[in-house]
């Protein structure tokens, strides 16, 4: 028997409309308190971030894992080496951008698509939305999401706190994240004494923190290390954080 026009859909459709509810109401639930945590962390430092809950749970399951360590410092307690070093090394155009960098996303695209090596194009912004909520990988839903994070990173926070944060929650080594922890385990000396060759060493290995070692160099971080610190001379040293000024 047919349904007429007026008479109330019944059985799946029903089933359908109301799955669809919920998830419409659970997916706005999870952006809003996304949302609140975005512009809590303009100013509370974040306790802890998706890559390292992810190495403590995989602490769990790997005999050999090293210990977690992490230590907060605030920008102004660092050496101006190491932003300059990281903003030289991963993202030049930092202060110009809206979070994407379109000239760079370009050129990987191009290169990607003729089957080479894949060539990444985030910035600072894109990697500190990935290291604090995500999760490594290259799926289209990772990056999706990364993309609307980024957005949320650069509405709410001032560029200074973006490369603050990322500075603090980047990994460098394994089960090392953050400046901190790397001064303390791999330089052996305070954040804020850092000089352009360590800030130079810390930022080679960022691609591959668990692969390169900051602390014992290879040539490869050497030769990346010599191109970083040529970089920061070329920017003009610590005056290039000019804008990012408080």
């Amino acid at each position: 028997m047919k349904r007429s026009a007026g008479q109330p859909a019944t059985g799946w459709k029903v089933k359908a409309r109301r799955q669809g509810l919920r998830l419409a109401k659970g997916a706005l639930g999870l952006f809003v308190l996304l949302a609140l945590m975005v512009v809590s962390m303009r100013w509370v430092p974040p306790l802890t971030s998706t890559f390292m809950l992810r190495h403590q749970v995989q602490s769990l399951f790997r005999k050999d894992a090293p210990p977690l360590r992490h230590r907060w410092v605030d920008l102004d307690d660092m050496s101006p080496n190491l932003p300059l070093a990281v903003l030289a090394s991963e993202d030049q155009l930092f202060a110009d951008h809206w979070g994407f960098d379109m000239e760079s996303i370009g050129k990987a695209f191009r290169h990607n698509s003729r089957g080479r090596r894949v060539r990444g194009a985030s910035t600072i912004s894109q990697q500190t939305a990935k290291n604090l909520f995500l999760w490594p990988g290259r799926s289209w839903l990772r990056k999706g999401l990364e993309a609307g994070i980024t957005v949320m990173l650069e509405t709410a926070w001032p560029k200074r706190r973006i490369l603050e944060v990322y500075l603090n929650v980047a990994q460098f080594g394994d089960g090392i994240y953050g400046v901190g922890a790397a001064c303390d385990e791999l330089l052996g000396t305070r954040p804020d004494r850092v000089d352009a060759a360590q800030a130079a060493r810390l930022a080679a290995v960022l691609p591959s923190p668990r692969r390169y070692s900051a602390a014992r160099p290879g040539p490869y971080v050497r030769q990346r290390a010599a191109w970083i610190q040529g970089q920061m001379r070329m920017l003009g040293g610590s005056s290039y954080l000019g804008p990012l000024a408080p």
